[in-house]
């Protein structure tokens, strides 16, 4: 049954969809609302939160409840009609039954009568009739009485514009009388029954009306127009006067052949008359957004000119179908008919001689109308250029340059491309270009000579927008040029279509590509979309603006500029389907030529087009154009003449100084105004001093010879640092090149671009300028792949130079500054809150200049706290000031205490401008217009005082933050004391702030870090926090229960994310809530199961499950609480092998923490065993019952019933942690170790060990501690338990494994060489007899090279051809080895020339075949990890000598380097290890060949492909090269390749080594700090 005739209340999802379709309303959001069943009495109570909830936009639940109370009003109207005996149950049928209603007016014509009846208002010409019609006007016949409709202008008198369109469902005004007699007179029809009739009713009826209204508009003189389709006067409220319906025209000739009744109607002598005034129907379409279907207006324009109607006067014979003879039939008696107000009456018989009498009055009249007329005003033109002004600027002389445009053309001509030079100086985001020819001959082919771009597709384009879920960087750094209607020139298969084809084919990516910008990527009110219409328009131009109005909810940000009438008439008929041909006038600039166009923008731009400089090697400029600078993307290029072009009012210039005296970073256009005394001097601290000597000190080559510099300016927030930085910057731009680098581009891509800046425009790249880079607030991993990367780069050019070829200036915020300053003084400036005397006084006259020009200002706030040195009791006291009198209930001072708790807990958060506005109800539905809407009119006072909008140059989205985070700390504080959890509750269930749109993904990730991130050292922190500083806070200043409440409150309302989980596991289990922590384990697992990080959190409850149990055990504990406490041990263990075999399944990620929990809890629990009675303790200090226990079939009969389900978990535990041991040596020695690599700190290790080595030699010993009992050595007589005893003595001793050997190395010599002979003491006297394990087998062997660098000299020593007999045993073998086998293998089988003077095929085999076998072990260890983390560690290299001596060990290379950790490490990445005398006098240089960028060396036969340490550092083409030969897990490497006998090699090598020496002889002997590497970067 048709919903409309069931009450709301009875329909069900079916109904309720037909009648959402009905309303306009998007389908995405019918069918959402379809599936979750939403029936009459759903409908009924649908609120804002429910639509809100399923995720409907404001504008779309806008319409959804403004229709859906419409609907309800009028079917209570239809109720109390019902009620109602006023009306006929014949009239209650018309209104309510379509059918019958639509019957009525077809009896009344057939039932005969006279010709006046037909003139009169009838059923028939109010109301659309037909089923057809009546399914057709759905959203017509839904208004209720009182909406208001857009009122449209009728189509002009005469007008044959095909353009011109009627928008359904908008009215005309209404019918009109006689006014000038030229102004056209209107009368209206709906004619919706008539045109349903067939061929002969429907032209009579249509004949009828035509000649009726045109003898009457003939006989009175005047202009008139009927227009049929349009509703006439109606009693039916359903309907409005005026209202535009449209009717279906099956055949344009039926109605055309219509007026052949004129011959008919008109007497003899009057039809040719008739014919010339009544001019032939126009067909105006009707557009429609909820049909498809086509209609029309029928429109007859009357012209009765003087010349033609002089002294007549006309009568008709109105023709009249009869239905009983299916004819046509003429009335006997012609009638005359006049325009009487808005309607045509015949005229009365009384006064028919009057009315004739006054013909010739009617024509003067009709003559003089005439003349004046033709005497026309002329048009004052329209003052187009301040039309363009406030369109594009709100009227100001210069253009807002923060503005960003979208351009929307097409197809532009050979002549405008000279006029279209305006658009290369916007801040233009992308283009939708029509135009198929546009890159060969259109407008891209002008603009990419001026501008970098990116050419897309519709669907690339939207692609591109998607990655990562998040905008590219690139789309704000390039414009964006998309082909929305594929490309003439290119080959694939982007073709130009038609406008049908078009529409089904690429709409849809059009629309995604409209509301992906407009919801996702660029704020309201931060572009304009100009449309540029250049040549005549087509469909999906007008598609394209009706998506922007829709999307923009709109035309306040929507211009239009067209010097053709004609193309813009086109585009307005078309587009007024969305928007009203009056509101495109205002909105668009037609009729001004181009070229005017072009300087009429041109004057507004804010600087003028003037090239920019770079300084030349040769002391000269070069011009930087502006398409070279916009291919460097990923820099920020600091020109020599940089702000040089600006043209600034007074205006912009004290706003730019008050932004940076309010805490906004310094831009170049402050220092550009104090170099030009137009504002005040800019404080210089004495650090910018030292910065600029530690600078000079680099350029002339005072410190190592690096590649790649370092200048490290560590700072307190807000103590100037940034400002610092650029101050270096500005003082060197006309003497180097400078650039900062936007850390949200690629490492390698940052590279690849500060190349190109050095080498640009240089002839001779060798004798470049360093370039300054300057680099802020960067992750430790990016900071270190740049650097890296860059040095690599520069490795491959071989040039000779002594300076530099980049000066990096890392610019970061630490909370203690002095003390990295204090570990690496020869390349770091502290820049602290502390002022010294002389910098006291610049500030405080500078605060008095201030004060005395701009009186107390509130902006130099900030400036203020600066010059009190930011002392904590100043701030608690500005605070306090600036908080008397807030309202603390206010929405402003609510958001100023969510800013706060961010900006105080989370470094460089900030809340955009798009969330403040959207949670102070300022949004999209404000009712202010203005396009300069300031956010900050509406904030009280004291928020406007500590606010600041921030405008990043890598950020899109402006945003606000408090103007320093102390200040931020004391605001919480004094507005919310201890109570900080409960803000962060109410924070958390602010849904408009987390449905917000613009900057999302930014805000979520700081609302994660709230509760997540947590301090580290090597970020800055003061402190190693195990919780974020917030759940800290709330644990100590309130307790740990609300502090689990509130991130409790975070898993739920952000999703239920797994790691908030663990967060709550680790959180609960520090505070000894076992159980609950347990449970949080348990849910994080269920959402990341294979998670390995996750599963060693499981592990970890039960590890402090078990250590809490074992620290509260006491004598009186039962054996049933031993075994729970066994039990938990052993949960532990199996946990985190489960966190071990997860992580050997990611391939991204190395994490190791499954072996070290495992052998913490191990460990532990072998001395928890020790402790219990079962197991007493020898008087030697051994456990005999333990050992025997754990390592034999032996069961103590105290426990055998007990521990039932223990004992055999409990007897694998010895080759449990041997394992686990083992994994981890093996580990530690493919990596090196001087820093622990950072984890995610969503993705915790619960414990970090700061020296595995050492806590490996440390675990190792209570390993085997209780293992070894020499009471069982003697029962055991030389069996298998012996063996074991051994084994274990030896892991005792330090030795066991690779790792714990290799240690030895870097402890005191004579003590570890010791240590060592004892170790080999252990071991059978004739190893080739007696036969050893083959991991004992590696130890034994390994440790005698280990020894043979420390006391080459000594007896245990057994020759390397003995050790060469014993390894042969990895090459025969059939199962598997370790990668320290084949280590092994290469140390000792490569050539020696003692031993391998001839060529031997068997050696060869062995080497060979151990490379290979390493290269892909490592591979499967590596996985695919980042590139970073694959860097080679070569524990040897390749000395001079033979045998065992030929090995050298890292670590006697690290002893001949002098200067700190950072020093000594930066000397191994840019080679200038090499350099120093003594090292290249232990090391043997070897001889090789490059072929193909491949780096080659003879074996004993064979030639070998070897790694180089940089790949990049391989020369070209084919050479002979000397080079370090290092052993690693990866194979052998290559380091400091060099040409064999290039001269310029050799020059370059002796003057390196020159200054090595020079320097090593200068250099004092500083201390040396044992720090975490991270810490210095």
């Amino acid at each position: 049954m048709d919903y409309k005739t069931l009450p709301v209340n009875e329909w069900v999802e079916n109904h309720v969809k037909c009648w959402l379709e009905s309303t306009g309303i998007k389908k995405e959001y019918v069918d959402k609302l379809h599936e979750e069943e939403v029936t009459g009495p759903a409908l009924i109570e649908l609120d804002e939160s429910f639509l809100k909830k399923i995720g409907m936009k404001k504008g779309q639940i806008h319409i959804l409840i403004q229709k859906r109370n419409e609907l309800l009003q009028l079917q209570n109207k239809a109720q109390q009609a019902d009620g109602s005996s006023s009306k006929t149950p014949e009239r209650m049928d018309a209104q309510t039954d379509p059918a019958r209603a639509s019957n009525a007016p077809a009896q009344g014509t057939a039932s005969g009568g006279n010709s006046g009846a037909v003139g009169t208002t009838s059923s028939e010409s109010t109301a659309p009739a037909s089923g057809k019609k009546q399914k057709g006007s759905k959203k017509s016949q839904l208004q209720s009485a009182d909406e208001v409709l857009e009122l449209r202008n009728c189509r002009p008198f005469r007008s044959q514009d095909t353009d011109f369109k009627y928008v359904k469902d908008t009215v005309l005004a209404p019918e009109s009388g006689v006014n000038d007699l030229i102004t056209p007179c209107h009368e209206y029809k709906s004619f919706a029954i008539a045109a349903e009739l067939n061929k002969d009713q429907m032209q009579s009826k249509f004949a009828s009306e035509v000649i009726r209204f045109a003898s009457a508009c003939m006989n009175i003189r005047t202009n008139g127009t009927i227009h049929f389709g349009v509703m006439d006067s109606v009693e039916d409220k359903a309907w409005k006067h005026g209202q535009i319906v449209g009717v279906k025209v099956k055949n344009r000739e039926d109605f055309v052949d219509a007026l052949n009744y004129i011959d008919r109607c008109f007497c003899n002598d009057l039809q040719e008359i008739a014919w010339k005034c009544i001019h032939p129907p126009v067909f105006v379409e009707v557009i429609s957004k909820d049909s498809q279907e086509q209609r029309f207006v029928v429109e007859v324009d009357i012209e009765p000119t003087f010349s033609l109607v002089k002294n007549n006067c006309f009568e008709v014979y109105l023709p009249k179908y009869n239905e009983s003879s299916r004819k046509v039939i003429l009335p006997k008696e012609p009638a005359l008919y006049q325009r009487l107000g808005a309607k045509s009456e015949p005229v009365q018989r009384s006064k028919l001689t009057a009315f004739i009498q006054a013909i010739q009055d009617r024509d003067a009249q009709r003559e003089r109308a005439e003349l004046s007329s033709t005497q026309a005003p002329t048009e004052i033109p329209q003052d187009l250029g301040r039309k363009l002004s406030i369109l594009l600027n709100d009227g100001k002389s210069h253009m807002d340059d923060s503005l960003r445009y979208i351009l929307v053309t097409n197809r532009c001509e050979q002549d405008n491309l000279n006029h279209i030079n305006f658009l290369m100086h916007l801040n233009i985001f992308c283009v939708f270009d029509f135009d198929e020819h546009s890159n060969v001959s259109g407008l891209y082919s002008k603009y990419k000579e001026h501008h970098e771009t990116s050419p897309y597709f519709l669907q690339d384009f939207f692609k591109e927008m998607k990655t990562d879920n998040s905008p590219s960087q690139k789309l704000f750094d390039q414009t964006s040029w998309i082909f929305c209607n594929g490309r003439s020139d290119f080959l694939g298969d982007e073709k130009p279509c038609d406008e049908n084809t078009w529409i089904r084919t690429k709409k849809k990516y059009l629309k995604k590509v409209i509301t992906c910008i407009c919801e996702e990527i660029l704020p309201e009110r931060s572009f304009i979309v100009l449309f540029l219409l250049l040549s005549p328009v087509q469909k999906p131009l007008v598609d394209t603006f009706q998506e922007f109005y829709t999307e923009m909810n709109g035309m306040e940000y929507i211009v239009c500029i067209t010097e053709s009438r004609q193309n813009y008439s086109k585009w307005a008929n078309l587009a007024q389907e969305s928007c009203s041909i009056e509101t495109l006038e205002q909105c668009s600039v037609v009729g001004m030529k181009l070229s005017h166009v072009d300087a009429t923008i041109q004057k507004m731009l804010p600087s003028t087009a003037q090239p920019r400089h770079l300084p030349a090697s040769t002391g000269g400029m070069c011009i930087l154009p502006l398409r070279e600078e916009e291919k460097l993307c990923s820099l920020e290029i600091l020109c020599a003449d940089q702000c040089d072009d600006l043209n600034l009012t007074e205006e912009q210039k004290q706003e730019i100084e008050q932004n940076f005296y309010r805490g906004r970073k310094i831009m170049w256009e402050n220092l550009w105004l104090a170099d030009r005394k137009l504002c005040g001097d800019i404080i210089e601290r004495e650090a910018c001093t030292e910065a600029s000597k530690l600078l000079d000190g680099i350029l002339r080559g005072s410190g190592q010879n690096y590649s790649v510099a370092k200048l490290k300016i560590f700072h307190h927030p807000g103590s100037g640092g940034s400002t610092i930085a650029r101050q270096v910057l500005w003082k060197n731009r006309k003497r180097f090149r400078c650039a900062v680098i936007k850390t949200s581009y690629s490492h390698s891509t940052v590279c690849k671009h500060v190349l190109a800046l050095r080498d640009y425009e240089e002839k001779e790249i060798t004798h470049c300028f360093p370039v300054l880079l300057l680099i802020e607030d960067y992750e430790d991993e990016y900071f270190e792949d740049l650097q890296t990367d860059l040095m690599e780069a520069v490795a491959t050019r071989k040039t000779n130079t002594c300076k530099p070829y980049f000066i990096l200036i890392c610019c970061r915020r630490y909370n203690n500054p002095e003390r990295l300053c204090k570990i690496s003084p020869l390349d770091t400036v502290a820049v602290t809150h502390k002022l010294t005397e002389s910098e006291k006084k610049l500030f405080n006259t500078k605060l008095e200049k201030l004060q005395q020009e701009y009186g107390e200002p509130d902006f130099i706030l900030t400036f203020v706290l600066m010059c009190k040195e930011f002392d904590k009791t100043y701030v608690s006291h500005a605070v306090e000031h600036m908080l008397q009198g807030i309202d603390p209930s206010s929405r402003d001072t609510c958001l100023m205490r969510y800013v706060a708790l961010l900006n105080c807990y989370v470094p460089n958060s900030y809340i955009s401008l798009s969330h403040c506005e959207a949670f102070l109800g300022l949004g999209a539905y404000t009712d202010s217009k203005a396009r300069a809407y300031d956010f900050k009119h509406h904030l009280s006072e004291q928020v406007r005082m500590i606010f600041i909008e921030l405008k990043e140059n890598t950020t899109y989205i402006s945003s606000i933050r408090i103007i320093h985070c102390l200040v931020a700390k004391e605001i919480l504080h004094q507005l919310t004391g201890n109570q900080q959890s409960q803000l962060a509750t109410t924070l958390l269930q602010e849904k408009v702030l987390f449905e917000n749109r613009f900057g999302r993904e930014e805000f979520i990730k700081f609302i994660r870090h709230l509760f997540i991130r947590r301090d580290k050292r090597s970020r800055g922190d003061n402190t190693d926090t195990l919780f974020s500083p917030f759940i800290e806070h709330v644990c100590e200043a309130e307790d740990c229960e609300k502090a689990i409440a509130v991130l409790q409150a975070a898993y739920e309302l952000l999703g239920k994310d797994a790691f908030f989980a663990q967060q709550l596991a680790r959180l609960n289990y520090s505070n000894e809530k076992f159980e609950a922590a347990k449970y949080w384990a348990e849910v994080a697992k269920s959402h990341l199961p294979t998670d390995s990080y996750i599963l060693d959190t499981e592990g970890q409850v039960y590890r402090r499950w078990f250590s809490f149990t074992v620290d509260r055990r006491t004598e009186e504990d039962t054996p049933e609480q031993i075994t729970e406490t066994i039990l938990i041990a052993l949960k532990a263990m199996k946990c985190f092998r489960a966190a071990q075999e997860a992580a050997k399944r990611e391939r991204e990620n190395m994490n190791n923490a499954g072996y070290y929990g495992e052998v913490e809890v191990g460990c532990r629990l072998l001395r928890f065993l020790s402790t219990l009675p079962v197991f007493p303790k020898s008087p030697e200090g051994e456990y005999p019952e333990l050992v025997k226990y754990l390592t034999t079939d032996y069961i103590p009969e105290d426990v055998r019933r007990t521990w039932a389900m223990l004992h055999s978990r409990l007897k694998g535990l010895r080759q449990n942690l041997y394992n686990a041991l083992e994994w981890i040596s093996e580990e530690l020695s493919y990596f090196q170790t001087e820093k622990n690599q950072e984890k995610d700190d969503e993705k915790d290790n619960e414990e970090l060990i700061d020296n595995p080595r050492k806590w490996l030699r440390r675990q190792s010993a209570v390993y085997a501690k209780f293992f070894i009992s020499a009471s069982l050595i003697a029962e055991s007589n030389n069996g298998p338990d012996t063996e074991l005893m051994r084994r274990m003595i030896i892991y005792g001793s330090g030795g066991g494994n690779v790792t714990n050997i290799l240690s030895f190395l870097t402890g005191r010599e004579n003590r570890s060489a010791e240590n060592l002979e004892r170790i080999l003491d252990s071991y059978p006297q004739d190893p080739l007899r007696n036969r050893l394990e083959d991991n004992d087998l590696i130890n034994f062997i390994l440790s005698h090279i280990t020894l043979a660098c420390l006391a080459p000299g000594s007896a245990k020593l057994l020759p390397l051809q003995t050790l060469r007999e014993l390894s042969r045993r990895f090459i025969k073998g059939k199962r598997q080895f370790p990668a320290s086998a084949f280590f092994l293998l290469t140390l000792l089988y490569w050539p020696d020339e003692a031993l391998d003077k001839e060529p031997n095929p068997e050696k060869d085999e062995i080497l060979t075949s151990a490379l290979q076998t390493l290269k892909r072990l490592y591979d499967i260890k590596m996985k695919d990890v980042p590139t970073r983390k694959k860097r080679i560690y070569s524990p040897f290299f390749l000395g001079k000598g033979y045998g065992l001596r030929k090995i050298v060990h890292r670590n006697k290379i690290d002893k001949f380097m002098e200067g700190s950790l950072d020093e000594r490490r930066m000397k191994w990445l840019n080679g200038s290890v090499w350099n120093i005398p003594i090292i290249r006098d232990n090391l043997k240089r070897v001889c090789g060949w490059t072929k193909d960028r491949n780096l080659f060396i003879r074996g004993h036969m064979k030639d070998i492909r070897i790694l180089p340490l940089h790949h990049l550092s391989v020369p070209a083409g084919n050479e002979n090269v000397t080079f370090y030969l290092g052993f690693s897990f990866n194979g052998l490497v290559a380091f400091d390749i060099v040409v064999e006998n290039d001269p310029a090699i050799r020059r370059m090598k002796k003057n390196l080594c020159n200054i090595s020496q020079k320097f090593a002889c200068s250099s004092l002997k500083t201390k040396q700090f044992t720090v975490n590497y991270q810490e210095l970067m």
